[in-house]
């Protein structure tokens, strides 16, 4: 693969911490590249979460076309699996003819793009039946401590809430007598970047700016209607394993319409919740992304053409 500041690259990706500006930089970069904008970022699938989210609106994009923001509903389960084949389908349309920016901060996504998805196997019909069973008997926390027991490395990997990962974590090792995370890797010309000029940045404000920006961009959000948007996303009735109903703002919002918080705590809690999941981000960015990424504080500091 080959990596160049000195000519326009064919890939852009674009990472960074929620608040961080990095939407605003992407359609800037793809405007300066006459490129094309796809979203990296596991919440802004979902249809129901425009103003939650941040997803761009029709008129903030710039005139640039954007992909995979708010195309699947909430109801559904969209992994990272999905989302890398939807990635590469788009990716292989578009170039040679226009360049690629990949915006987002959800650092698996750039994961398996770069060094594809383990070659997960086919799981016995039985042995599927039984961990759901249990899952539906114990819920996630205490299957995650079954986990924790008998595969250490995908519980630290998985978080205690996340059902569906802790069920095929489960059901892998059980069909397999391996880790889901220590299973063969694909091919390097699998993948969908191979041969590819690839610039790779993250975005990363001080710890300072970016809790100002997340504060300020969460009362912007109450202001454009989140509650209402959380109020109509749970009249749906959705399974509570919906991936949609953990993205930040959901439970905290739910919380004071069932009235056990206060406005004002719902979204103080909120910000709480979004500063740490900014930290999670960047601790990601930091130990697992190498040294072929580039880190920048501010937009301006990134010239393509140096």
């Amino acid at each position: 693969m080959i990596d160049s500041k000195n000519a326009m690259p064919d890939v852009v990706l674009l990472a960074g911490p929620t608040a961080s500006g990095k939407s605003a930089l992407a359609i800037s970069v793809a405007r300066q590249i006459g490129g094309e904008i796809v979203n990296a970022d596991s919440m802004q699938v979902y249809s129901e979460l425009q103003i939650l989210s941040a997803r761009p609106a029709q008129d903030e994009m710039g005139g640039v076309p954007h992909h995979l923001f708010g195309h699947i509903s909430g109801a559904q389960q969209y992994d990272t699996a999905r989302w890398l084949a939807d990635a590469t389908e788009i990716i292989l349309k578009t170039l040679p003819a226009r360049p690629i920016v990949l915006v987002g901060g959800t650092g698996l996504y750039f994961s398996a793009l770069e060094r594809g998805l383990s070659e997960l196997p086919a799981i016995p019909e039985e042995v599927r039946s039984g961990v759901r069973q249990r899952f539906g008997k114990v819920g996630a926390e205490a299957l995650h401590a079954q986990l924790k027991k008998v595969d250490p490395m995908a519980a630290l990997r998985i978080k205690p809430h996340d059902g569906q990962r802790i069920q095929r974590a489960l059901e892998v090792m059980e069909a397999t007598g391996r880790s889901m995370f220590d299973q063969p890797q694909p091919e390097p010309e699998t993948l969908p970047l191979h041969g590819l000029s690839v610039r790779r940045v993250i975005l990363e404000p001080s710890r300072a700016e970016l809790h100002d920006r997340i504060s300020r961009r969460f009362d912007v959000m109450v202001d454009a209607g989140a509650l209402a948007e959380v109020e109509k996303l749970l009249a749906r009735g959705l399974p509570e394993d919906r991936t949609v109903l953990k993205a930040i703002g959901v439970p905290e919002f739910r919380a004071h319409l069932s009235g056990e918080l206060s406005l004002e705590q719902a979204v103080a809690d909120a910000k709480t919740a979004t500063r740490r999941y900014a930290k999670r981000q960047s601790t990601w960015f930091r130990n697992q992304m190498d040294g072929r990424w580039e880190r920048i504080w501010h937009p301006h500091e990134l010239n393509l053409a140096e």
